[in-house]
């Protein structure tokens, strides 16, 4: 068997770079960390790594994916602290760009959507010992209270 020691990073199809570059990289603060000739974008969330997400560049007519098609649900961008998703949480509210929130009790999640569509769960973790040992107990989708 094989040992992963983690995922090494996201590549989305996107319609328009110069869009899907203000959502990433304007609103949800990753930096450039590369570029290929106006096909496909590097983007760091730290600069730890050489790139956690790429953005290939399809073009205006590519078709969206069906909803109830196999593929990608969303991708997870994780935050610092409760106060930065709560900071998130009224950025996306004054911009329309707020889809949902959850409590799923081993995370406080946000979820908006790119240009594109391709939902984004912008999350903190709950602290440590609310699941430690609790994971399948604690999982679950509740109403996110921001107070």
């Amino acid at each position: 068997m094989l040992q992963p020691i983690g995922v090494g990073h996201v590549v989305l199809k996107v319609r328009d770079l110069d869009r899907s570059l203000a959502f990433y990289r304007d609103l949800l603060g990753f930096r450039v960390s590369s570029e290929m000739s106006n096909v496909m974008i590097f983007l760091t969330a730290t600069g730890e790594n050489h790139h956690d997400l790429a953005l290939l560049r399809v073009g205006d007519s590519a078709p969206s994916p069906v909803p109830s098609a196999v593929g990608l649900y969303h991708v997870a961008v994780q935050l610092a602290d409760w106060d930065a998703v709560k900071q998130a949480h009224g950025i996306l509210a004054e911009r329309g760009l707020l889809k949902g929130t959850a409590d799923h009790g081993v995370t406080r999640s946000l979820y908006t959507a790119d240009p594109d569509g391709n939902e984004i769960e912008l999350f903190c973790d709950a602290p440590r010992e609310q699941w430690e040992g609790r994971v399948d107990e604690m999982m679950t989708v509740r109403p996110l209270r921001l107070d």
